[in-house]
């Protein structure tokens, strides 16, 4: 009996950045703790949000070296979980942002989350999302012109 593979969101070929949220208690110095896991490694932060809860936080990380970057942190001991996102170029204009919204909302898919990356790759600023659909969501950028990112994009930008 001859067994199709199944199609799974990495099969799919569709570019993803790996996002890491990291648990920190809220105590001080936390997030400086986290960060400066970095400072001596060639691995680097290029975007990040933060959600404030009453005694926590957690810090969503892209860094430019999935891999490594996953090492360190749970080298160290911090709590983290790893999600696929999709990095999208912003169109240049005053419409950029307002174009892949629309785009989405058309196709009636659902903006989780988004935060901005602190690097230009290709020279244009782009943001990170996470949608209820990503595949669909890939599908639809792509169908409208938009430059979806992979990890090899986060590489060695300024």
């Amino acid at each position: 009996m001859d067994i199709e593979a199944f199609e799974t969101a990495q099969a799919s070929g569709a570019p993803r950045v790996r996002q890491f949220s990291v648990f920190l208690e809220d105590r001080v110095g936390q997030l400086l703790r986290l960060t400066r896991l970095f400072e001596t490694t060639d691995v680097r932060i290029v975007g990040l949000s933060m959600v404030y809860s009453v005694d926590c936080a957690i810090i969503r990380l892209i860094v430019d070296d999935p891999d490594q970057g996953h090492e360190l942190i749970s080298g160290s001991r911090f709590p983290v979980c790893e999600t696929e996102l999709l990095a999208v170029s912003i169109p240049h204009g005053r419409k950029g942002l307002l174009s892949i919204w629309t785009a989405l909302l058309t196709a009636e898919i659902n903006i989780r989350y988004a935060y901005p990356l602190f690097i230009r790759p290709r020279g244009q600023s782009c943001i990170v999302l996470q949608a209820d659909e990503l595949d669909g969501a890939h599908r639809v950028l792509m169908q409208r012109d938009f430059y979806v990112l992979d990890e090899v994009d986060l590489r060695g930008t300024a």
